[in-house]
């Protein structure tokens, strides 16, 4: 074969391996960034949906320890807010969220407090309903953020 004709066919077969690999490269570094964008779409959309339900839900506790009738309509909401839950974050997160629901309704049919006994329970830490809740959330949002990276 004559030395030129393999020149030539280095040459190409570099040319080809460089483009090759430079695109291989570009569609790596595209797909990184898509996921990238993903993941953090998918965290503001959790962190909205996870403090609508944290605000909804303190305000129903509140309510419930201070009246023993229920705004069916408004703890619909709540509700709501757990089924788009269900559709999109983690078994801990669901669970707890579960967990604060039923504990609303429970709360609706004990005995109303008194602002005395509010104060007592934000003493001893028995008022904070979401405090499991918010945890599993964060624990969610560092799961999701070491997928990122």
């Amino acid at each position: 074969m004559d030395a030129s004709i393999i020149s030539a066919i280095a040459a190409l077969t570099g040319a080809a391996v460089g483009g090759l690999t430079s695109g291989i490269a570009n569609w790596l570094n595209h797909r990184r960034q898509l996921r990238a964008q993903w993941l953090l779409h998918e965290k503001s959309r959790r962190q909205i949906l996870y403090r609508d339900f944290i605000d909804d839900a303190s305000k129903y506790y509140i309510d419930a320890l201070q009246h023993n009738k229920a705004d069916i309509a408004s703890l619909a909401s709540l509700y709501a807010k757990l089924s788009k839950m269900r559709a999109i974050s983690s078994k801990p997160v669901i669970h707890c969220a579960e967990h604060v629901a039923r504990k609303i309704l429970d709360t609706y049919l004990e005995p109303d407090k008194s602002f005395v006994e509010l104060r007592e329970m934000a003493i001893d830490g028995t008022i904070d309903l979401l405090h499991g809740f918010s945890d599993a959330c964060h624990d969610e949002f560092e799961e999701l953020r070491s997928k990122q990276f």
